[in-house]
């Protein structure tokens, strides 16, 4: 059958030709006209095509093409395309069968289409991006994109020649989403969009829910299946609780360790190497600097592009599920550092999405980041607010992870955050807090909560911000736990000071216990501790080698023994020398000596006692698991605590922070009996001196406001933990 139709309008052909019609499924596919049903394709580059059923093959129809354009159009017979039709297409080189993608009906639901409006979809990844989909019998992919101010959208890639001719989508104007079936397209595709703005713009974009990416400097994403729903493994919820032992090993993956001296390892490889390493040094969980995608390595991955992709640098998303998943076999938790206060200004990435400033505030005092020279994620739109708080529950809901350390909570709490008077806009009550972020943050904790019971949730907040890890029904912001940072940056001046002159700091010691249980805090010695000419952990310490050493380990045995949960920069266990340096390894072959040996084997005791004793977590956020011995000998710079549990068991801590050995230290003790060294950082096996006392018997001599005492050696340096035999 081969019958001519009515021409179309030439405004409609030309707008086609040049990949400008906003409605092309008004004039492309199936059309019932007065004549007959109508289909019409655009094949750039076809010389012929004919429309075949689907099943059996039969032709139906023999389009012809239109004056001048690559638009081909005939009356095909109802009853049997109604049934499901194809395209046989002849090429210069070659004959294909393609589906008609103007042939199927629309890929959002109405429910999606108003969830999706009303900012309030709880998983929008199900329904946006690319989705492997089988439509009546044919398999393709349903693509989806938030694009509400854009002319024109279409989906280009591998499939059709990078043309945005081929697949021009549908705009469902009720939520600014275009969407399109494309069939034919597969796992491994590689596609972005191609968006005119509404001032005739051409831009490329990658998709903001693309579950896989190309290795940068390539900027595509790649179609992959939608990764299956993770169970919380059994133990994981309480292995995340605040009662629970958390020591956190911070990583980044790309410099832990390398092979062939200069080749990243990829996540397999990571999980048969840095899991089971982790696991033997006593850590209970490991964080890694964000993996989402990013274009520039130099970044750590702090300027993310694609926030639902695991960064190809180390392999596939099954790859990086493989590592998770090694993880807690191992007895591991996985936390992610996760970026929704700022992404970079790529040209393929979120920025001016649609020709406008979509994602990000249009007002350059409310939507740039002066320091970062990156972009500042709108909260005050319901869709950008739902892209963020979908995307945490992605992480964990799909890849199965603890939790989430977001980043840079503060910057997203405050308008004036790093801004000179006149260059920040105030809220609308006139104050400096961003209103619409700390609701942000409340709702994502609160579906955290709700639908993944059991992970974690930990800001990076310095500032005083009140009730950061209350509940949001209780006024506060709903984080399980937040960095403590006040904690860090007092400990780190005290420890780098000359142990001489420490009696004129003490109070950086004893001021953190003023506030200790105002939230529930991780005692952080991170990554950012060791960069930009900070130097190193062990680079920290006065005086001579010995002196840094012992320095380091009273250090570690300090922040095993204060309350809160602890984490540890990579490199940090063994006293990497060198300040990090993200594009190289860390420095193995240091074990090879006795001292860092010695470090490290002390860090993996400290998780061990750790893990142990519950007087050392249980009670980390209650003030009834901590209490003074000894805070006022200024002089010696020695202090002294205990460390309770539930049970009304108990640690005794003491600490010497001079180089000093103390003998017959007078300590008053919570109760009589023998006591024994659980830990002691200047232990020989650790490279320390030996000074210690074994078991002690305490004698009936008040002191300290106890009624028993003991007679003890503490040595130089040294941190010192007792429990009763």
């Amino acid at each position: 059958m081969s019958s001519k139709t009515k021409p179309l309008p030439e405004a409609d052909i030309h707008a086609l030709m040049r990949a400008e019609h906003g409605d092309p499924f008004a004039v492309l596919g199936p059309h019932e006209t007065a004549e007959g049903l109508v289909v019409r394709a655009l094949l750039p580059g076809a010389q012929h095509v004919a429309v075949v059923h689907s099943r059996t093959g039969w032709p139906l129809s023999i389009l012809s093409r239109h004056p001048e354009s690559d638009l081909f159009s005939g009356l095909v017979p109802a009853a049997e395309a109604r049934m499901g039709y194809s395209f046989q297409v002849d090429w210069d080189t070659h004959t294909s069968r393609l589906e008609d993608p103007y042939r199927f009906p629309f890929v959002l639901g109405e429910t999606d289409v108003w969830l999706l409006a009303e900012g309030t979809h709880l998983r929008p990844w199900e329904r946006l991006g690319a989705h492997l989909r089988e439509m009546d019998g044919v398999k393709g992919v349903a693509f989806a994109v938030w694009a509400p101010n854009a002319k024109r959208v279409s989906v280009v890639g591998s499939f059709n020649n990078w043309d945005g001719r081929r697949h021009m989508m549908r705009l469902r104007r009720e939520c600014g989403v275009w969407e399109i079936f494309a069939p034919h397209v597969s796992v491994g595709d590689s596609y972005e969009f191609e968006i005119l703005s509404a001032q005739g713009e051409v831009l490329r974009k990658a998709d903001p829910f693309a579950f896989s990416s190309q290795l940068r400097p390539d900027t595509a994403c790649v179609v992959q299946p939608l990764p299956a729903p993770v169970k919380m493994p059994e133990g994981r919820a309480a292995a995340n609780g605040r009662d629970a032992p958390i020591s956190i090993y911070e990583v980044h993956l790309g410099s832990w360790r390398r092979k062939n001296g200069h080749e990243w390892l990829d996540y397999r490889e990571l999980a048969d190497t840095l899991v089971p390493y982790a696991r033997d040094m006593g850590f209970t969980h490991i964080e890694l600097l964000p993996v989402s995608e990013h274009p520039f390595d130099g970044s750590w991955g702090y300027q993310p592009i694609g926030l639902y992709a695991p960064t190809s640098r180390f392999g596939t998303p099954g790859d990086f599920r493989h590592f998770v998943e090694a993880a807690h076999a191992a007895g591991l938790g996985v936390i992610l550092d996760w970026v929704p206060a700022h992404f970079p200004t790529d040209s393929h990435g979120l920025g001016r999405f649609d020709g406008t400033a979509l994602y990000e505030y249009a007002d350059p005092r409310e939507g740039f980041h002066n320091d970062w020279q990156t972009l500042i994620f709108n909260y005050a739109r319901t869709e950008v607010r739902n892209y963020l708080v979908g995307n945490a529950l992605y992480w964990l809901e799909r890849y199965g992870v603890d939790g989430l350390r977001v980043d840079a909570v503060a910057s997203m709490l405050y308008r004036d955050y790093s801004r000179k008077s006149g260059e920040w806009v105030p809220n609308a009550l006139g104050g400096r807090e961003n209103l619409e972020a700390i609701e942000f943050l409340r709702r994502m904790n609160r579906v955290v909560g709700v639908e993944r019971p059991g992970a974690m949730t930990v800001a990076e907040e310095s500032t005083s911000f009140p009730g950061v890890t209350r509940p949001p029904e209780d006024g506060g912001l709903g984080f399980h736990y937040k960095w403590n940072m006040g904690w860090m940056n007092d400990t780190l001046a005290y420890a780098g000071t000359d142990p001489v002159y420490r009696k004129h700091h003490h109070r950086q010691i004893t001021f953190g216990l003023m506030y200790a249980h105002s939230e529930n805090f991780v005692l952080p010695l991170s990554h950012d501790e060791v960069v930009h000419g900070k130097g190193s952990m062990i680079g920290r310490m006065p005086g001579d080698e010995w002196q840094k050493f012992a320095g380091l380990r009273n250090l570690y045995g300090y922040l095993w023994a204060y309350p809160g949960k602890k984490l540890l920069f990579m490199g940090g266990e063994f006293a990497q020398y060198a300040e990090w340096n993200a594009d190289r390894s860390l420095d193995w072959h240091l074990l090879e000596h006795a001292a860092h040996q010695g470090v490290r084997r002390l860090v993996r005791d400290l998780n061990n006692v750790y893990r142990h004793f519950p007087a050392l977590h249980e009670l980390d956020h209650e003030a009834r698991g901590f209490e003074w011995i000894v805070h006022d000998d200024a002089d010696q710079s020695v202090f002294a605590f205990v460390r309770r549990a539930r049970d009304g068991a108990f640690v005794v801590v003491v600490c010497n922070f001079t180089p000093m050995p103390r003998e017959g230290y007078r300590l008053g003790v919570p109760s009589a009996g023998s006591y024994r060294e659980v830990i002691n950082t200047d232990g020989v096996v650790y490279g320390g001196s030996g000074v210690g006392n074994g078991v002690v018997e305490s004698s009936p001599v008040a002191w300290h406001g106890r009624a028993d005492s003991l007679s003890i050696r503490v040595p130089p340096l040294g941190t010192l933990m007792w429990v009763l035999v």
